[in-house]
């Protein structure tokens, strides 16, 4: 009989912000393989529905109320959920929040709160979780970067200040802990078609939300905008056996964004 490629079965997986958009396609699919999945998320309300979804699809899910950017809460919630299991095989870094500014017209409030959730929040998840994984000498670690990080995005100065810490940050990671088989990559994503866009898009262009999709689609050489299960698919892989021979690299996953626009 034929081994099942990517398969997961009884994997521990954690995943911030896994409740919607890429960080729910990203629960399903480790779900799908049959991972055991535990989404961290700040908004109850969704975390409830998609883990009632999940559920009711036939995999085994869990939810967590948690602000990834308060230590506490994430030691506590991670510790709960090690001596549930005995084990954490899988970290998703995804969860984070987005902002609109240049350098000159970011507020202070605004700088702090994209670095308290999307650096901070990284930084918490990954030392609750370290501990564990070197223990049992294993583990598998993938953070969410961005296409922002090596192309300069007009007006995206806090964000993309903050994914590019991510990528140095997995980089360390990844150096520090390979002697502990641990792997840690990340994912730089172009623009993917998510409840976020649809909600910038009313936000900043009323009445041109149709218009403006297909502008920001065609900056993308593919002609489109990616999907959040074409992320997960990615994300899946690099969880996998299959990728056992991969850790310290930033994969970008963006239509040719960054090197076809270049």
């Amino acid at each position: 009989m034929k081994n099942k490629m990517f398969d997961l079965t009884n994997k521990i997986a954690l995943v911030t912000g896994g409740a919607d958009g890429i960080g729910l396609a990203i629960s399903k699919k480790l779900s799908e393989q049959g991972a055991v999945v535990h989404i961290l998320d700040i908004n109850q309300e969704k975390g409830e529905a998609s883990t009632i979804e999940i559920v009711a699809d036939g995999g085994n899910c869990h939810f967590w109320t948690c602000d990834v950017s308060d230590q506490k809460q994430v030691l506590s919630i991670v510790n709960k959920i090690y001596d549930q299991n005995g084990s954490i095989d899988i970290l998703i870094n995804n969860a984070g929040i987005a902002h609109i500014g240049t350098a000159e017209d970011t507020k202070e409030h605004d700088f702090d709160q994209i670095m308290k959730i999307n650096v901070k929040g990284v930084y918490n998840c990954v030392f609750a979780c370290i501990p564990y994984m070197k223990k049992q000498k294993k583990g598998c670690i993938v953070n969410m970067a961005s296409a922002a990080t090596v192309v300069g995005l007009p007006n995206r100065f806090a964000y993309s200040a903050s994914k590019g810490a991510i990528t140095t940050m997995t980089y360390s990671i990844a150096r520090d802990f390979v002697q502990d088989n641990i792997r840690c990559n990340c994912l730089s994503p172009g623009r993917v078609h998510t409840p976020f866009v649809d909600g910038y898009l009313a936000k900043y262009y009323p009445g041109q939300e149709s218009e403006m999709f297909e502008k920001l689609s065609n900056t993308q050489p593919i002609g489109r905008m990616g999907k959040p299960l074409e992320i997960a698919n990615l994300v899946l892989y690099l969880c996998s056996d299959e990728a056992s021979f991969m850790t310290g690299s930033n994969y970008p996953i963006d239509g040719g964004f960054v090197t076809l626009n270049t």
